[in-house]
């Protein structure tokens, strides 16, 4: 389905990486509350192949995942031409300096640690979709 735009703003297509299934359900039900299109991934593999299938508009990524971490699933989406214009929002539990340094170096657009609120996710993800 293509991203069209919808009364009162832009649906997009959001790619959810995490493998807790409540943070999926809860993000999910917030972004489809919003007019988005979600498709999810529960680990760092699963996260590429959907991101270069379904190239989405915006990806809300976990750092720590089975298989690739969250800083890993970045580093190759950000330094491959065909999908590093993808803003990626990290959510993470780490809140050290060095965590975010490394997010960024790895192409990260943002950090959100957790726990957030829903005012705080939906102010971060308003600026990219």
């Amino acid at each position: 389905m293509e991203s069209e735009t919808l009364p009162g703003g832009h649906m997009a297509r959001i790619l959810i990486v995490d493998d807790e299934e409540e943070m999926l359900k809860s993000i999910r039900l917030t972004m489809e509350g919003s007019g988005h299109e979600c498709i999810f991934a529960m680990d760092g593999l699963e996260a590429l192949e959907m991101a270069r299938k379904w190239v989405p508009d915006l990806i809300i990524l976990d750092i720590m995942l089975p298989g690739l971490d969250g800083y890993q699933v970045s580093r190759y989406l950000k330094f491959d031409s065909k999908y590093r214009h993808i803003p990626i929002i990290m959510l993470t539990a780490k809140s050290d300096e060095k965590d975010k340094r490394l997010g960024f170096e790895v192409g990260t657009n943002e950090f959100l640690t957790k726990p957030f609120t829903l005012d705080e996710f939906m102010a971060v993800v308003s600026r990219y979709v």
